[in-house]
């Protein structure tokens, strides 16, 4: 390790030392606005709120909602070949809290994450002790990857994705993320592009496994909700604008003004990615004279109903049943983009703007499938849901080959797995 790495990761860590009351304040502002859970605050400064299990323990660390969901997917496959092991699974959103409270298994318990403060990270690791960590994505933290080293507990990096910015980004400090990089027994990552972006940062034994997202079941729905709203619906024309960010709701909202001429019983709704936002949203668009329910506010969806914001947790399943359209958000107003997926493989045609470096080769993968069309800009969302809501026919084509290409998925668990294997087994034999 070069002197500069070295005075590097020391000044990172000095920093940490000094950092704790500003974490704190910080954390206290993130109560305030709902970011944070008051009552388990203190996990993230490694105290635990749960007994640690007596066996071999997994952790498994998922930033948020999609890789915990994806990590549930992890879980359940480990657990199929190795019933001794339990889990400790880690997240940073209050959301993500919430669903791994309800789908957990009882051989799984879940924690905040952390905070990177080498004091924090140290009173996290001397009380859970695991056999192995699994890192889900891009979750590289100095301190408790410098700590995992000094414990030699085995890493892995599962599901593994730089984007084109952070690679940018980390290619200027590339002997820090190397030295970061170099602890992992080897890098599982989502696609080539990423495969090439980590082996050009330093990482160890990179595999391009695919993104074991796909290997999700279908979003969940209430069937009994489903009927209700599908006879509420009937024949009307409808689409979806789901996982918005802000900025993405005006679009939508002038969309549906612009399409209201042509398609007078139009129905838009809208799923943002933070449901906290519900209430800003509808202000906003009323602001627009437009009429607008809200399912939190208990709002009924009903046949006057024109734009409806859907700022609930765990109904997506839902949504995508019941319309034939989905624009997906955060690519037409911030980057990266939200699953495409999902919608695809419940027989949704698939519109999505032009940032969606985080599901690269998978909207790609859809667009030359025919099963999703992209557009630049607002007036492109008009243009193509007049096309799709005009053609039915057009619409079902679509439809008809995000199911097919949905129906491919599943190979990137089993992929992951096949590399799993040799260290599941010897974390079990050394127990």
């Amino acid at each position: 390790m070069t002197l500069t790495t070295t005075l590097g990761f020391a000044s990172y860590r000095i920093a940490g030392l000094l950092a704790g009351p500003i974490v704190r304040r910080k954390l206290r502002d993130r109560v305030a606005r709902g970011k944070e859970d008051p009552a388990r605050l203190s996990e993230r400064f490694g105290v635990a709120s749960a007994p640690r299990p007596s066996g071999p323990l997994i952790w498994i660390h998922a930033a948020s909602v999609g890789e915990s969901l994806a990590a549930l997917q992890l879980i359940d496959a480990v657990h199929a070949r190795y019933p001794e092991f339990d889990f400790l699974v880690t997240s940073g959103t209050v959301t993500s809290a919430t669903i791994m409270q309800e789908r957990l298994p009882s051989f799984a318990v879940h924690q905040y994450a952390p905070v990177d403060i080498p004091m924090v990270t140290r009173r996290f690791l001397n009380y859970w002790r695991p056999e192995l960590a699994l890192l889900l994505e891009s979750e590289f933290w100095p301190n408790i990857l410098l700590d995992l080293d000094r414990r030699a507990i085995p890493r892995v990096l599962i599901n593994g994705r730089v984007s084109p910015e952070s690679h940018r980004r980390w290619l200027s400090i590339q002997p820090i993320i190397a030295k970061l990089l170099a602890g992992f027994e080897f890098c599982l990552a989502q696609s080539d592009r990423d495969a090439q972006f980590l082996g050009e940062l330093g990482a160890p034994n990179v595999v391009a496994t695919g993104n074991i997202k796909d290997s999700a079941e279908p979003l969940a729905v209430d069937a009994e909700q489903l009927e209700a709203l599908s006879a509420t619906v009937g024949d009307r024309p409808l689409w979806v604008a789901a996982s918005t960010h802000s900025g993405e709701e005006d679009a939508v909202a002038r969309t549906h003004q612009a399409l209201h001429a042509r398609f007078p019983d139009l129905l838009t709704i809208i799923v943002p990615r933070h449901p906290d936002r519900g209430a800003d949203i509808q202000y906003e668009l009323e602001e627009l004279g437009l009429a607008v329910g809200r399912r939190s506010a208990g709002d009924a969806l009903g046949p006057d109903t024109t734009i409806y914001v859907a700022d609930t947790l765990g109904e997506l399943g839902l949504w995508y049943r019941l319309a034939p359209i989905v624009f997906v958000g955060k690519s037409l107003v911030g980057t990266g983009g939200q699953n495409p997926l999902e919608p695809a493989r419940l027989g949704c045609a698939l519109i999505f703007g032009p940032s969606m470096s985080n599901f690269e080769q998978i909207s790609e993968e859809l667009l030359s499938c025919g099963a999703a069309r992209r557009i630049a800009d607002q007036e492109g969302l008009v243009t193509a849901l007049t096309d799709l809501l005009g053609q039915p026919d057009v619409m079902d084509e679509m439809a008809r080959a995000g199911l097919n290409y949905g129906a491919t998925g599943g190979k990137a668990l089993a992929r992951t797995m096949v590399q799993l294997d040799p260290l599941l087994e010897a974390a079990r034999k050394a127990r």
